[in-house]
């Protein structure tokens, strides 16, 4: 470019007659002879004035000559006078406009001027309050317009110049040189200094870097962090940066505009600036970190090896300081103008492999960032999902969609990412596969805000969102914690509207492989953090979806709906720190204890989203109401482990308030430390309750502190509160206030108590469990309300949950029992209206309550009369039933009523008649409820209809053969019927009066129950009973069975050939029959109501072909063990803890009369499975010795049951019995010992010996006899060998299968066996005839014993096999032959209560109003066991490490479950062999792929909440856990 610099002219006079300027007055003087001041102005003034009105002219260029010349005199450049200098540059301008392209200076000059311009000129435009501020507007705008600001480049050594025009410009626009006054400057301003830069930076041949560093700081302005130490030192130095106090909001700063301006008006001159820019910072740190690196080392550092980018020495802190500016930067450029880093992205991407780690971490932050179109000061406030907001968020909202005001933190992005730089992106996105977690925990963070923001705004197709969802579900369950917990806070960033139609597109929460699924997997996270997170954010989604399911929203309802179920099935893990999460999330989240909160309409959360608002909602709410039906909601959508669960939660609150109730007292009977009487025993009372409450907690030494502590505070307003939270006669907002108060007592405590940073994470989880917070009072009326109105769908729920507050808190409903009374009463049926089908629930809890407080219900005639009508008329049939129960209970004419209800039900009772399953269930409960009132006539009438007119008649008779048994999930009105008569029987002999005429009246009865199971539920003589009926008539019968066994005098009738075909049932061919038996037997022995043998029934599971059944099992006989040794550790008695150990004699006594038994190798190796399921579950190092003494017993006893058998047709002779007995004994020795060897455990020699049950086991005739025995080895040669590779087949197995070992019960028979064969296993044959075989008999012969090297006396030979073992650890103990009677049976189980009963004498001794806390675990595992057991399932996943439950299988038999197929010719299991007329189908003893699949898809769901009147009512529908 030409130079447009003229060189100095001479001096021409200015001829007046010319055209051009006409000003003509001097503007320099003489030294010493100066211009006045204002002389100078008005001059100044006048020639500004003229030359702004002419247009540039090539003719009069000359007229300005001597003007120009006296314009850049030093005088006036150089002026103190600020208006001097003002005008003196508009005038400047004007001649540099007016002489384009010209200029009539040389450099020097140029510089000077340009010099007073930049440095005096432009500064002043910071104050517009200037009186010159119209003339620096001026000269500003010459210079942009006319562009001869360039002229800076024909300066030489402009550099400096060029680099001050920038750094003023944005000082200026920036506000960090304005006056004191703080006016605003014009838009002009902003506008000229953009276009003059524009200028600069596109035309001039060089930009200083310098300048670029300076165009480039202006994008940190957006950054608080970068901008936060200016400010600072700003507000040190008195001058406060007003612009930057507001930039958090609704506009960006001038400068920042401006730069961004410069650079989309020159994208490609800035680029290359940019680009050599970055290199610098970028490039420089990368090569440093490389240079500094040492030398890698070959060495591996194991579980460090994800982290070895840290052995490298890298950048230092300043150059990572830097380079998280400059990625800041990046950031910031991206979101205002992409353009300019066309050539920095390839830069950044190689970042992203390089090999220190802090760079790779900064370039994936970056990357992640750029493309969400997040700038510099980051992301937006995450929403809020209020779970105590009322109305909840709904998807029709639109403040859901508004747009946040915040400029600075709105994600934008003016270029789509992915299109215009797809390999950067695709490099990005290889970072999911970075080996240290860190990298992908921020990738994670990346992908999360680039789905939230829908990339910035831009094109994120539907490929690329599912792409990312799919990523960021694998995240979730990454290996590494970081990024798990990265990707729990990413969910946790979307909003309610995201997550349904985001992350809820691929599926809800019941769906596994969704991101809503494994996020509910982390609830479950082996990391505390991680579970705490995730279980908040899922109650926290379904606290904001409550709206959408209230309105029956089927979408929110799938994707959802299952979230509590998957929060409250975390308490199966029994871990004391998940079980205080879980209960600060249901009470905090889930229900929260301040819902409903009502916000104000149009009202802003901290993102700028409202919630909705629901116009008029906050007049007619009804805060208990719309509480009751968010609990309702949630109980609804439970799934039947998660409502056990709930239902056993509000259970625990009354176990927990007598315990609470026992610590208050002890507290005021310790009054602080000063107790009045017997101290030694407060203190020890006030211990053992302490140390009850510690061990619920996830921290029991700092509990058992804090709780000392509380003590000694003796804060009685405290001791009020509590109670007033426990009390049931405290409604809800009674509750609250007392909890607050509560809280706010124990946080800040009043200045005469000392504080306690801990007590409140103490004390809150007890108050929670305590208080009446979901069955309160003020709860009652809704809930009877939905129950009547079924609004929402909610009336089963509603009628569920009024069941579970009358039998477990009935307290709470004296204030409504008359209404609820009344609604009966008005809904009562006749012979031509039926009730309502909640009626029976209602009824139910009715009578519930009158059992309790039978003075509260209506006596009045009406209701009586309502309830006799629901005895004749009810339907279902248990309506009448609990009708029967309520005028039991509360009527004062017991007898009138019993026998008129009798006379009604008997006379012209017919099958079919209206009414007549009404009639039968009130007679079952007539004959247990009043048997002394009924006379002998209607007794008779009773019986005759149960059996004649029911029992044996068959109206549907089958076509199928004789031996077809299937089980339907409908059931149809001859099965109902014949249920409610055998409930007639057993109900007479339950309560029947006389105990010396209970043999005589109960011996139909058991033999009937007895046919009924040995038969397959056939009854009829004619063998037509249809297959549907049978399986439901076995399972009743079998359960009717455990319930007469509750009763002492009524288990004595069993007899233990009885009780062997009892046993039988769970080895049923169909899957409900096993679970209905199996669900029956744990709940009563979890209330210890049945005797010590029928823990025997649960080992014959060892081939159970339903995995979910087997692991619930094991789950439940570990956890009975954990109770036995809790109990062994308070009790002083040691028989109280060998309850499952002393089951081992009574498990090989039943195993000896098991149909399937054979003396071959190959079947005892089968029948050691056995053996081995029982010790995988019961087996510990403590026990081994006792199990294996036990074992030793059992061969030095005859079998006592075949004596009471030997004459019946087809029962097992005495010496044959006698010989299986011996058979197993050695059996259970070998599998013991290698058991032992498999564990490394040593087998003690025990200094006593155990009884074993006279009723199962004789003495042995004489000592010669046993020394015989003992000598024998009764096992086959390859016995031992079998059972040792069975073992470590196992072994194998589990090594190798892992958690995610498949089911064997899932495939079919062949290939199971094929599976077991090829594994070396021995194949479970099926279940026919016995045929015996010549050669099959040859090969069973029984191996006889090597004779030992040196003879031994008979009292040192070890009993157990016929060779010693090589360490002689098992030493012989003190023979006895003698047994005990059968009274001594139940010692065991009556030990275990012993120290609970010595110990609760003790406390009543010391405060006799104070309830036992000594037994307050045991207490409290009872209640929360009454529901299915599932807190026993609490204590086996805890021991199995917290995993799911699904893993118990690892410690079972990996080998195939399923017994042979149907195929084979042994004898059916479940058949005893004294039956006469066994079925002739074959069916194997476990379920067959068919029939387990069937069982399957039938089941039904039941209700668990029952009295023990109504165990089996549920036989009407599936046992529960059927599927």
């Amino acid at each position: 470019m030409p130079s447009r610099t003229a060189h100095a002219t001479t001096e021409v006079e200015q001829s007046h007659t010319m055209p051009g300027l006409q000003f003509n007055e001097p503007l320099s003087w003489r030294v010493g002879k100066p211009i006045a001041v204002a002389e100078l102005l008005r001059r100044l003034h006048l020639l500004s004035r003229e030359m702004k009105g002419m247009d540039q002219e090539e003719e009069h260029r000359d007229s300005f000559t001597k003007v120009a010349r006296e314009l850049v005199n030093h005088n006036l450049i150089a002026h103190k006078d600020k208006g001097v200098k003002a005008l003196t540059a508009c005038c400047l301008v004007d001649i540099l406009r007016l002489c384009a392209p010209d200029a009539p200076y040389t450099g020097p000059q140029l510089r000077d001027t340009f010099n007073m311009i930049i440095t005096q000129i432009l500064p002043a435009l910071a104050d517009p309050s200037n009186a010159y501020n119209n003339q620096h507007l001026y000269v500003l705008g010459s210079l942009a317009q006319v562009k001869s600001i360039l002229l800076l480049s024909d300066i030489p050594s402009a550099d400096i110049l060029l680099k001050s025009v920038f750094q003023i410009c944005f000082d200026v626009l920036s506000g960090s040189s304005r006056s004191m006054q703080g006016d605003k400057l014009t838009k002009d301003v902003e506008i000229n200094m953009s276009a003059m830069l524009v200028a600069l930076v596109d035309e001039s041949p060089t930009i200083p870097p310098e300048a670029v560093d300076i165009i480039v700081a202006q994008f940190l302005r957006t950054d608080p962090k970068a901008m936060s130490g200016s400010t600072s030192k700003n507000k040190k130095n008195g001058v406060v940066d007003e612009k930057q106090s507001t930039l958090t909001l609704r506009q960006l700063p001038p400068a920042y505009n401006m730069a961004k301006f410069i650079c989309n008006m020159v994208p490609e001159r800035m680029a290359r600036h940019f680009s050599q820019y970055f290199n610098d910072v970028i490039v420089d740190a990368s090569t440093a970190s490389k240079e500094k690196a040492p030398r890698k080392s070959k060495k591996r550092h194991g579980d460090g090896a994800d982290d070895s980018d840290d052995d490298l020495t890298g950048p230092t802190e300043e150059d990572l300081k830097e380079l998280r500016k400059v990625h800041g930067l990046l950031r910031e450029l991206w979101r205002a103008c992409p353009g300019v880093l066309q050539n920095v992205i390839p830069q950044l991407e190689a970042e992203l492999s390089a090999e220190n780690i802090q760079l790779r971490l900064l370039a994936t932050e970056t990357f992640g960032d750029i493309v969400s179109g997040i700038g510099a000061a980051g992301m937006p406030a995450p929403p809020t999902l209020d779970p105590t907001a009322y109305p909840s968020n709904a998807l029709s909202d639109p403040s859901e969609n508004t747009v946040s005001l915040n400029l600075l933190t709105t994600p934008s992005s003016p270029l789509p990412f992915i299109s215009a730089h797809p390999q950067a992106y695709s490099s990005y996105l290889g970072r999911k596969h970075d080996k240290s977690p860190l990298i992908r925990a921020a990738w994670t963070t990346g992908i999360g805000r680039i789905l939230t923001t829908s990339a910035g705004g831009a094109v994120l197709s539907q490929q690329d969102e599912d792409r990312l969802i799919s990523d960021l579900c694998r995240m979730l369950a990454d290996v590494d914690d970081k990024v798990r917990v990265a990707a729990v806070r990413v969910v946790a960033s979307f909003n309610f509207r995201d997550i349904v139609s985001k992350l809820g597109r691929a599926g809800g929460v019941t769906e596994n492989g969704t991101v809503l699924s494994t996020l509910a997997d982390r609830a479950r996270d082996r990391k505390h953090l991680i579970r705490e997170e995730a279980m908040i954010l899922l109650a926290r989604i379904w606290g904001a979806a409550v709206g959408e399911l209230s309105a029956g929203n089927e979408q929110i309802s799938t994707l959802v709906g299952g979230i509590p179920s998957k929060i409250l099935n975390t308490c199966f893990t029994n871990d004391n720190e998940i079980m205080a999460l879980l209960d600060r999330v249901f009470f905090e989240q889930l229900l929260p204890l301040r819902y409903p909160s009502v916000k104000a309409k149009g009202s802003k959360i901290s993102n700028g989203h409202s919630q909705n608002s629901g116009a008029n909602t906050e007049e007619t709410m009804d805060p208990d109401k719309t509480r009751t039906e968010r609990i309702l909601l949630l109980a609804r959508d439970l799934d039947e482990r998660a409502k056990k669960v709930f239902y056993t939660m509000q259970a625990r609150q009354q176990v927990l308030y007598k315990n609470m109730t026992g610590y208050l007292m002890r507290c005021e009977n310790y009054n602080g430390g000063v107790v009045e009487g017997n101290e030694p025993d407060v203190k020890k009372s006030l211990t053992g309750i302490i140390q009850t409450f510690a061990n619920w907690l996830p921290n029991p030494s700092q509990a058992s502190a804090d709780l000392w502590k509380f003590a000694k505070m003796h804060d009685r307003r405290s001791y009020q509160l509590i109670r007033f939270c426990m009390a049931p006669d405290s409604d809800y907002r009674t509750m609250i206030r007392a909890m607050k108060e509560f809280d706010k007592r124990i946080h800040d405590p009043p200045s005469s108590m000392a504080a306690s940073s801990g007590l409140r994470e103490t004390l809150m989880p007890l108050i929670y469990r305590v208080s009446l917070i979901v069955y309160n009072k003020s709860h009652v009326p809704a809930i009877m309300d939905f129950s009547r109105t079924d609004e929402k769908s909610l009336a089963a729920t509603a009628h569920e949950m009024l069941r579970s507050i009358s039998s477990t808190t009935p307290e709470v409903l004296k204030a409504h029992v008359q209404e609820f009374c009344k609604n009966l009463q008005d809904e009562a049926p006749s012979a031509q209206r039926t009730n309502e089908a909640g009626a029976v629930d209602n009824l139910k809890a009715c009578a519930s309550f009158a059992a309790k407080y039978p003075d509260e219900i209506l006596k009045d005639r009406n209701f009586v009369q309502a309830m006799a009508k629901y005895a004749l008329h009810g339907s279902p049939p248990e309506a009448a039933k609990y009708a029967v129960s309520v005028i039991w209970a509360a009527s004062d004419k017991k007898e009138m009523l019993v026998r008129d209800l009798a006379q009604n039900c008997t006379k012209g009772f017919g099958y079919g008649k209206e009414g007549f399953l009404a009639r039968l269930a009130t007679l079952s409960q007539l004959v247990l409820l009043a048997p002394n009132e009924l006379d002998e006539e209607h007794t008779d009438a009773i019986i005759d209809i149960a059996i004649k007119q029911v029992l044996l008649q068959v109206r549907q008779p089958s076509t199928q053969p004789a031996d077809a048994y299937e089980w339907s999930p409908t059931v149809d009105t001859e099965t109902q019927a014949k249920c409610w008569a055998l409930k007639i029987l057993i109900n007479r002999i339950r309560s029947h009066p006389e105990i010396e005429t209970l043999p005589e009246v109960a011996a139909p009865v058991y033999s009937l129950l007895f046919k009924l199971i040995d038969q397959f539920g056939e009854i009829s003589p004619a063998s037509n009973t249809p297959p549907t009926h049978k399986s439901r008539l076995r399972l009743l019968a079998a359960r009717l069975y455990l319930k007469l066994c509750t009763s002492k005098s009524h288990d004595a009738l069993l007899t233990p050939s009885a009780f062997n075909v009892l046993a039988t049932v769970v080895q049923d061919s169909e899957t409900p029959v096993r679970v209905g038996l199996l669900h029956r037997l744990k709940k009563y022995l979890n209330a210890q109501r049945l005797p010590q043998r029928f823990y025997t029934i649960p080992f014959l599971l060892a081939f159970e072909p339903n995995d979910t059944l087997r692991s619930n099992t094991v789950t439940w006989i570990k956890s009975r063990a954990t109770v036995f040794s809790s109990v062994k550790a308070q009790s002083s008695s040691s028989k109280a803890s060998i309850v499952l150990e002393s089951t081992f004699a009574r498990l090989l006594s039943i195993l000896s009369h098991h149909p399937d038994y054979n003396s071959g190798a190959e079947d005892l190796v089968d029948f050691a499975r056995y053996i081995i399921f029982y010790l995988q579950n019961v087996a510990t190092e403590d026990n081994l010795s006792l199990i294996y003494h036990i074992a030793q017993r059992v061969k030095q006893c005859r079998d006592a049951v075949s004596a009471t058998e030997s004459t019946e047709p087809g029962a097992t002779s005495a010496l044959e019995a006698d010989d299986r007995l011996y058979h197993l004994s050695d059996l259970a020795q070998v599998t013991i010992r290698k058991f032992e060897e498999l564990h490394n455990w040593t087998i003690q020699a025990l200094p006593g010996r155990i009884r074993l049950p006279s009723t199962l086991f004789a003495e042995v005739k004489s000592h010669t006899e046993a020394q015989r025995i003992a000598e024998r080895n009764y096992l086959p040669e390859s016995v031992e060998a079998g059972v040792e590779d069975l073992l470590k087949a196992m072994v194998r197995a589990a090594k190798g299968t892992g958690k995610k070992r498949k089911s064997e019960g899932d495939h079919h028979a062949d290939g199971r066996d094929a599976k077991r064969s090829k594994a070396g296993l021995p194949v479970r044959k099926a279940s026919g005839p016995k045929v015996v075989k010549g050669k099959k008999a040859a090969s069973s012969k029984v191996a006889k014993t090597p004779k030992p090297k040196s003879k031994k006396k008979a009292e040192d030979a070890d009993p157990g096999s016929g060779e010693r073992r090589r360490s002689g650890r098992v030493k012989e103990v003190e023979k006895s032959y003698a047994e005990r009677d059968s009274d001594e049976d139940d010692e065991e189980m009556q030990m275990m209560n012993a120290a609970a009963e010595e110990e609760e004498a003790a406390a009543e001794a010391t405060d006799s109003a104070s309830e036992d806390h000594g037994s307050a675990d045991e207490n409290l595992v009872e209640q929360v066991q009454e529901e299915d057991h599932f807190a026993d399932e609490f204590d086996e996943l805890g021991e199995e490490g917290k995993k799911e439950e699904a893993a118990a299988e690892e410690d079972e038999d990996p080998a195939p479950k399923t017994m042979t197929p149907v195929k084979s010719k042994k004898k059916q299991p479940s058949v005893s062999p004294r039956a006469k007329k066994p079925p002739a189908k074959s069916k194997p003893r476990q379920t067959s792929r068919r029939a387990a699949t069937r069982g399957k898809a039938n089941a039904k769901n039941i209700t668990y909440h029952e009295n023990d009147d109504d165990d089996d009512d549920e036989l009407l529908s599936d046992p529960p856990g059927s599927e």
